[in-house]
């Protein structure tokens, strides 16, 4: 039998006094905590960062390839969306899909309100599937016609303002020379939290766009290129800014809704901060309850070296004796953090203000290798920290520590 894990399970049995327990319970529940306020944190930053992703990645692809120019108009120069670009956008590894657009500035004019919006035109390629999480209302515009269509989805914000419902018609006066209108129907609402679309944007038929432009059908305003691996953007940027036409521009959604992602990352500095204090409060924690451990055994610790235990073995049973309450901490870390993951994942019962956080209820992605490196986290970093109070055992003297009262 191995002698110091006989010792360490002993004395932390019940049977080693109410206060060895009382000192036990609350060093895994000290760890417990600290690890489950670890995995909420993680789980609730990822969750954001990937809803807000998600968002801006429904509106705008990774990578966004338009005319270069100088203008900062929502407006762009037209580029000629023909095969050989589209098959050369295709056959790049790192491409899942592609679609062009182009945007136009307008006025919607209701018998009480004008709004100022931009029309996004989008074709068939648009994925209305993983855009359908955004309608609060109505259907998206169909695409799938023979001539253009006038079928639009508003935001929220915007057909609150001008009184809109899904089924009304609305007139769009387009700023140009000469000035042309249409009568668009409101096929959908959407919602998305996000101020920079919902304030703005509304989507429509790429070839309404053209008709007013009198673009044909090979020209758009550009071409949206989504990722397979977004972590690798910006390798792809390199490689398509690199391999197009030297009057195309490519340009990151990182880059264009720059203050959003310098957001989210001020969001990764308050979580390497918690997590930094919790570990320093969890450290800090089990040395002063393995120190007190240890003054309580000062007597078992003189018995032990005056029948030849060396400090090594003895040393051992501490070690020991803390790792086991930081498994148990580990232990119950876990079910907690998670369980309180899985209910919100499922239930949303913890609401958020939308017009300040984005979403209407506290987002929640797990990620298992995340889970797994806290816990080793937690383990090396607290474990290491059992070696600061059980180096005071070697200073032990045997009589005065049987003496000892």
């Amino acid at each position: 039998m191995n002698l110091p894990f006989f010792i360490s399970r002993r004395i932390s049995g019940k049977s080693a006094g109410s206060f060895s327990s009382i000192i036990n319970r609350i060093a895994v529940v000290s760890i417990g905590l600290g690890l489950a306020v670890l995995i909420l944190a993680f789980m609730v930053l990822y969750g954001f960062k990937k809803e807000i992703k998600d968002k801006i990645y429904s509106f705008s692809g990774h990578l966004i390839i338009s005319k270069y120019t100088l203008s900062t108009s929502f407006e762009e120069t037209s580029i000629t969306v023909d095969d050989s670009l589209i098959q050369e956008l295709n056959s790049y590894p790192l491409t899942e899909r592609v679609q062009p657009y182009a945007m136009k500035a307008g006025l919607l004019k209701t018998e009480e309100e004008v709004q100022g919006v931009i029309v996004k035109g989008v074709d068939e390629s648009f994925d209305t599937l993983g855009f359908h999480k955004h309608m609060v209302a109505g259907r998206f515009p169909n695409l799938q016609k023979d001539d253009y269509s006038t079928e639009v989805a508003l935001s929220k914000r915007v057909s609150n303002y001008l009184e809109l419902q899904v089924g009304d018609e609305v007139l769009i006066y387009f700023v140009q020379n000469p000035p042309r209108f249409r009568r668009l129907q409101v096929t959908g609402i959407y919602e998305t939290g996000l101020e920079e679309f919902d304030e703005k944007i509304i989507i429509g038929d790429l070839d309404l766009v053209r008709r007013i432009n009198n673009w044909p059908d090979t020209l758009a305003g550009g071409i949206e290129v989504f990722l397979t691996d977004t972590d690798q953007m910006e390798k792809a940027w390199n490689d398509l800014f690199n391999s197009l036409d030297i009057d195309l521009y490519v340009d990151q959604v990182t880059d264009r809704y720059v203050q959003i992602f310098d957001w989210l990352n001020l969001l990764n500095r308050n979580v390497v901060i918690l997590l930094t204090i919790i570990l320093f409060v969890s450290g800090t924690s089990i040395i002063s309850i393995l120190l007190i451990l240890i003054m309580e055994r000062t007597q078992m610790i003189g018995v032990l070296k005056s029948l030849g235990a060396q400090n090594k073995l003895i040393r051992r049973v501490f070690v020991l004796n803390g790792l086991q309450l930081i498994i148990r901490g580990l232990f119950w870390g876990n079910v907690i953090g998670l369980s309180l993951g899985f209910i919100q994942y499922y239930f949303k019962i913890i609401p958020l203000d939308a017009a300040n956080y984005y979403m209407t209820h506290v987002p929640i992605e797990i990620d298992v290798l995340t889970i797994v490196g806290l816990n080793l986290l937690v383990l090396t970093l607290i474990g290491l920290t059992l070696l600061i109070p059980v180096a005071i055992i070697s200073r032990v003297r045997p009589v005065r520590a049987i003496r000892f009262d």
